[in-house]
């Protein structure tokens, strides 16, 4: 089993460095080329880097910020947004990014993640699920989202992590909306609901403010 990992995550808007908190009011905080050097010298086991405009406006992924991200980063890289096609998946591999993570394109079509990993490897790729408690008075569990919280999925998260899973994931991130950005610690219930169905790693994303969270 693969020891715990520290990942810091980027969130990008617009070409800079942002802070949602539950998703909403991204606030910008710097340029991603810092804040990726800065990870590089506190020696972070992987970044995270995630284009929040991509999937929402119905854009390709920008390659050519990409490729100025995986030339700067000292240590693994993931990239997610934007990503449709099995194409588009290579394409960013190609350029010297470790893993690609899909969220609304693999949740419409798992078969997706399925042509993706026989493509680059099941090992490089990643399914997002943006996960949040259920709105309204008498409403329990969780449901899951894509678009920026825009598009609400019928299937719970535990079933979609484990067709996730089957169809060719090799990781699963659980991204609380809730915790985004709140800094008051992680959902651990939701985590703990869906690890316990999945055998591939999985990352918790959400509520980090301390190291006694982590």
């Amino acid at each position: 089993m693969l020891r715990p990992r520290f990942i810091p995550c980027l969130l990008i808007h617009k070409g800079g460095l942002v802070k949602t908190q539950k998703f909403k009011s991204p606030k910008y905080v710097g340029d991603p080329i810092n804040a990726i050097k800065i990870f590089n010298e506190k020696k972070a086991d992987e970044l995270l880097v995630l284009d929040i405009d991509a999937t929402a406006n119905g854009v390709e992924p920008n390659y050519a910020l990409i490729a100025k991200f995986a030339a700067e980063c000292r240590m693994p890289v993931c990239y997610g947004g934007g990503i449709a096609t099995t194409e588009q998946a290579f394409r960013i591999i190609d350029l010297g990014v470790e893993k690609v993570a899909i969220s609304a394109a693999a949740i419409e079509n798992p078969n997706l993640l399925t042509e993706i990993a026989h493509t680059i490897g099941k090992q490089s790729v990643v399914a997002v699920l943006d996960v949040r408690k259920k709105i309204g008075l008498f409403s329990n569990g969780y449901e899951v989202c894509t678009h920026n919280g825009k598009t609400i999925h019928k299937l719970a998260p535990l079933t979609l992590a484990k067709t996730l899973q089957d169809a060719g994931a090799g990781e699963i991130v659980v991204n609380s909306m809730d915790r985004d950005g709140e800094m008051k610690g992680y959902d651990l219930i939701l985590a703990q609901q869906i690890r316990g169905a999945l055998s591939v790693p999985m990352t918790v994303l959400g509520g980090a403010g301390s190291l006694s969270d982590i």
